[in-house]
C-alpha cells in the first residue's frame, strides 16, 4: 500500500513504511528474509491529498534502540526491540506523537516574522532525516525547505535554510524551491539532496554539503530531481533520482540511482520506477523503495 520508506536495524532486520491507501491504514512492516511481510504498527495516519494521491508515513530512522518515523509532520517513536514475526501489531493510537511541525511553524510564525515576513505562508513537511554526529536527529523539511535539529529532549530549533534556484524554463515562478528530500553524515558534515519544485527541470537539482554551525555550500550540481543520499564508504555518495517529469507527470522507470565522487558521477541501476528511498546493506548492496511498482527490491552492486 505505497510504500515509501525502509530501514534497518544493527542486527540487518528490514522495515518498510507503507503511507496506506488514505484511510487512515499506513502501516509499519518488517521483511523477512523470504521476503514474507509482517505488520508491526498499523492505523497510522493517511489521507487522500488535493493532487489524488495518498499521504501519510515518510522516512524512518533506527536510532537509540527505537524505531523512529516521521507521519504528517510528526514524529513516532516504536519500540522494535523485541519484535518478531508473527506478534500482534502495535495499533497507532497508543503511541504517542512528537509534533515536529507545529515547532516548525513557530519558528516562520513567530520567530522569523520580527525579522521579514514571507511572501507566501508558511508550511512545513519533515521529510527525511538523519542522526548527527551530536546524537540529535537532523530533519529535513520539504516545505519549509529548511533543515531543523530535534535534540534528544525534543526541542526542534533551525539550522539552515535550503535557497531555491533560477528556474531555466518559461514555466512557472523565476524562482524555484529547492525541496530537500534526503539528508546523511558522511562522518564530517551532512549532506543534502533536493529534488526542486514545479516544473522539476532535469539536470538542475543541487547536492548540498553542511557543516555543523548550518553553513551550506554546493557539493554538486546537475542532477535528475532526487529523493535520497547515502554515504558509499568510499569518499563518495550514493543519490536516488525520483524520476524526470513530462507532459502528463512523473515518468515511469526515469528514476536511477547514481554513485557520485568530486571526479564523476556513474549510473549503478537506471530504469527504477519512482523510486523513493534508499538503505545501505553492506558495502555492495542496498535496499530500494519503488513506489512505482509497490515494492522494496534489493540490489547488490
Amino acid at each position: 500500500m505505497a510504500p515509501i520508506s525502509v530501514e534497518t536495524d544493527p542486527t540487518g532486520r528490514v522495515f518498510m513504511a507503507e503511507i496506506g491507501s488514505g484511510k487512515n491504514d499506513g502501516r509499519v512492516m518488517l521483511i523477512a528474509a523470504d521476503g514474507t511481510k509482517y505488520p508491526v504498527v498499523t492505523g497510522l495516519p493517511s489521507i487522500i491529498r488535493a493532487d489524488g494521491d495518498p499521504e501519510g508515513n515518510d522516512d524512518m530512522l533506527y536510532a537509540d534502540g527505537l524505531l523512529y518515523l516521521l507521519n504528517r509532520g510528526n514524529l513516532y517513536k516504536i519500540n522494535v526491540a523485541n519484535v518478531k514475526p508473527g506478534d500482534a501489531p502495535v495499533n497507532a493510537s497508543s503511541l504517542t506523537p512528537e509534533d515536529i511541525s507545529l515547532q516548525v511553524l513557530y519558528y516562520f510564525n513567530s520567530v522569523k516574522l520580527y525579522v521579514k515576513k514571507p511572501a507566501t505562508p508558511p508550511e512545513s513537511h519533515p521529510y527525511a532525516m538523519c542522526l548527527g554526529p551530536d546524537g540529535s536527529i537532523y530533519i529535513a523539511d520539504a516545505a519549509a525547505n529548511a533543515i531543523f535539529r530535534r535534540a534528544k529532549d525534543g526541542k526542534v530549533s533551525i539550522v539552515t535554510e535550503v535557497p531555491g534556484i533560477k528556474n531555466p524554463t518559461p514555466v512557472g515562478l523565476p524562482t524555484i524551491e529547492s525541496v530537500p528530500t534526503g539528508i546523511t553524515y558522511d562522518g564530517k558534515q551532512f549532506v543534502i539532496s533536493t529534488l526542486t519544485g514545479f516544473p522539476f527541470p532535469s539536470g538542475q537539482a543541487t547536492l548540498y554539503q553542511m557543516n555543523g554551525l548550518g553553513d551550506l555550500t554546493v557539493r554538486k550540481q546537475g542532477f535528475n530531481p532526487m529523493v535520497d543520499i547515502e554515504v558509499d564508504g568510499n569518499g563518495g555518495s550514493l543519490v536516488l533520482e525520483y524520476g524526470t517529469f513530462g507532459q502528463t507527470g512523473w515518468v515511469a522507470k526515469t528514476g536511477r540511482l547514481l554513485r557520485v565522487n568530486a571526479a564523476e558521477n556513474t549510473v549503478l541501476f537506471d530504469n527504477l520506477n519512482l523510486p523513493t528511498d534508499l538503505k545501505l546493506a553492506g558495502n555492495n548492496a542496498a535496499y530500494i523503495v519503488s513506489l512505482g511498482d509497490g515494492s522494496v527490491q534489493k540490489i547488490t552492486f
